[in-house]
């Protein structure tokens, strides 16, 4: 059976237990030793120190690692060697540390719950995060076993104290007992007899997820022989993403971002790839605002949209309804300046508001940035010639890039968003005026955010004569080169087939 999520799974719990229990204060615990032993010191390990706070944030603030972590780096980074400062080898060893650790968790709980004596909820957090570290160090890299064991115990009298420490040392030990594939064995059973909890354990997914995302599949992977594909896409959630650089039309060019340590874009003709290791802020482009991080299938989304056929009227006012936290936005508001458009970016959080406006910021043609409630529309109903909504979902799209979110989502949030983003979709489809198009999007695979959300919608207008009506338009061609696309007339994007977050698109058209 799948381990309980630990990290993000109870917003606000308390700790403390862990931190001033019989052991005293944090790093000031169990001093006995042997006797006749004088006490020592133990080593503070700055890498491990910073990749220890990291998680212990995603955990007690409900926070993502790819928000938390950079300023950590960065405050590491601007210390003195002497002062527990970090170089770029220390920087990305902190980084995989963090994002191996929170990757792996429900593989890790269920190889460290075989090697405790008590059941695993009666282990402090912040006692089961440095087993955690420890077990990835043991399990996910080539840290020597002696090494690993050595540093996670160093790592666990600083923060913990020397009595758990013991307790640290003897669960390593158990677990240096087998390399990964040999627990695998013990942990996860026969994928004859169980196969989503053997892929669940072996990919390091959460039943349910991985569930859901084996429906969500092309047709292929369903009907015999879909082990492959399911494989192929649990193990593209595990890889690091490359980070993918979009040049803003009329702002700046792809051959200024090209670099011997970049490459074009694989679909975008916008889209840069960067190399491993790669600093996107040491670009002058994407300092300056006018070029951005933006994965290729987000870029793909405001493209299809753009190129999408606008019948009769003008094309002259477009509208993104859920533009926080303006990558979309910002691409969207350079393609419309390109004709003579005119963008309107609303988003609900005044906070995320002002992300948007600061993207758009420098933008050569006209728009407008808002606070404003995409459900309880501020605008005149078919006032808009193309809309984008990309609404809030779970996030199952984007494992690869925040890990910590698959042990931090249940089923249940599935309920929570729907009915926002059904809301949302027809009060999108109410601002298009007739012959204009809206495009659907959301970064989630799960077919109750998906197909689900357009046929629900889609039948309620059907039903009701004095509303809007519209036709689904075949996005597939706006994706010009992009292949498996599937039978349409929607596009699902996968990271094993084309190396992007595994976005959603539907482009509908109001005909009356």
């Amino acid at each position: 059976m799948s381990t309980p999520p630990r990290h993000g799974g109870q917003p606000g719990r308390s700790t403390t237990p862990g931190r001033t229990g019989k052991t005293g204060k944090t790093g000031q615990g169990g001093k006995s030793g042997r006797p006749g032993k004088p006490y020592r010191r133990p080593r503070k390990d700055p890498v491990r120190i910073l990749a220890f706070e990291a998680l212990r944030a995603v955990d007690e603030r409900d926070a993502y690692a790819n928000l938390v972590l950079p300023p950590l780096l960065r405050k590491a980074r601007e210390k003195d060697p002497d002062e527990g400062g970090l170089d770029a080898r220390d920087a990305a060893l902190a980084t995989e540390l963090v994002y191996g650790t929170l990757r792996w968790q429900g593989t890790y709980d269920a190889i460290i719950a075989e090697c405790v004596d008590r059941p695993l909820r009666q282990v402090d957090p912040p006692v089961l995060d440095v087993l955690s570290l420890g077990a990835h160090q043991l399990l996910g890299t080539r840290i020597p076993q002696h090494a690993a064991v050595s540093a996670t115990v160093e790592l666990a009298r600083v923060v913990l104290g020397d009595g758990r420490a013991k307790f640290v040392n003897a669960v390593l030990r158990r677990i240096t007992a087998d390399d990964l594939e040999g627990w695998l064995e013990r942990v996860a059973p026969p994928y004859e007899e169980d196969p989503e909890e053997h892929l669940a354990l072996r990919h390091a997914h959460p039943r349910w997820v991985v569930s859901a995302l084996w429906d969500a599949l092309p047709a292929r992977a369903r009907q015999g022989g879909g082990r492959a594909d399911i494989t192929a896409l649990l193990e593209a959630d595990n890889e690091r993403p490359e980070v993918t650089l979009v040049a803003r039309p009329g702002r700046a060019s792809v051959e200024e971002l090209s670099t011997g340590e970049t490459a074009p874009g694989r679909w975008s003709p916008y889209a840069v790839r960067m190399a491993e290791g790669g600093e996107p802020g040491a670009l002058d482009a994407v300092r300056e605002g006018r070029a951005g991080v933006q994965d290729e299938g987000s870029q793909l989304v405001a493209l299809a949209l753009a190129d999408a056929p606008v019948e009769g009227g003008s094309d002259r006012h477009w509208l993104d309804v859920c533009a926080g936290p303006g990558g979309k936005a910002a691409l969207l508001g350079a393609l419309a300046a390109g004709r003579g458009a005119t963008l309107l970016a609303a988003e609900k959080q005044p906070h995320r508001a002002r992300l948007v406006a600061r993207a758009l910021e420098g933008n050569p043609g006209p728009w407008a940035a808002v606070s404003a409630d995409g459900t309880r529309p501020a605008w005149r109903p078919g006032s808009f010639d193309r809309v984008l909504v990309d609404v809030p979902c779970t996030g199952l799209g984007a494992l690869r890039r925040r890990p910590e979110a698959r042990w931090r989502r249940t089923p249940e949030d599935l309920a929570g968003f729907a009915p926002l983003q059904r809301g949302l979709l027809r009060q999108a489809v109410a601002a298009a005026r007739v012959g204009g198009v809206v495009a659907y999007a959301t970064c989630s695979p799960h077919l109750a955010e998906t197909r689900a959300v357009v046929d629900d919608v889609l039948r309620g207008m059907e039903k009701d004569p004095r509303g809007p009506a519209v036709d689904l338009l075949d996005a597939r061609p706006l994706l010009p080169g992009v292949p498996e696309l599937g039978e349409g007339p929607d596009v699902q994007l996968w990271p094993h087939l084309h190396g992007t977050d595994a976005m959603y698109l539907a482009l509908l058209r109001r005909t009356a």
